[in-house]
């Protein structure tokens, strides 16, 4: 991933090198469907509290040219919680893609409020 900006971090989790690759080759798919992504920062975190005690919790935050896309998942095994993220992510690029596809092809009519002068092209 060296032409892609990936932020990897552990909250009260060791990363080891094994991990990072696992979790580098697994972001390979959000970047193949999206390339103008700006950055992609994960954090996976085992929890503490007592409401997620013993739970590994994956964030997602992707920065790209509009608003940003946050996910957050949650389960007991920390490798399922990669995949879960991985798809939760995906499913956010694809639908976002979607709808800007569809607003270009069926642009809106705009309506101004105040009534323009005509002006002829001679």
């Amino acid at each position: 991933m060296s032409n892609h900006d990936l932020i990897l971090s552990g909250i009260h989790l060791e990363l080891t090198d094994a991990l990072k690759d696992i979790v580098h080759a697994k972001m390979e798919r959000l970047f193949k469907h999206e390339t103008r992504l700006h950055r992609l920062r994960i954090e996976l975190e085992h929890a503490t509290s007592k409401d997620h005690a013993g739970e590994f919790i994956a964030k997602g935050h992707i920065i790209l040219s509009g608003p940003e896309l946050i996910v957050t998942v949650a389960s007991e095994n920390l490798y399922k919680s990669i995949d879960l993220l991985v798809d939760k992510l995906d499913r956010k690029l694809r639908r976002r893609s979607r709808l800007f596809k569809v607003k270009r092809h069926h642009p809106h009519d705009i309506e101004f409020p105040a009534s323009l002068p005509k002006i002829s092209l001679a």
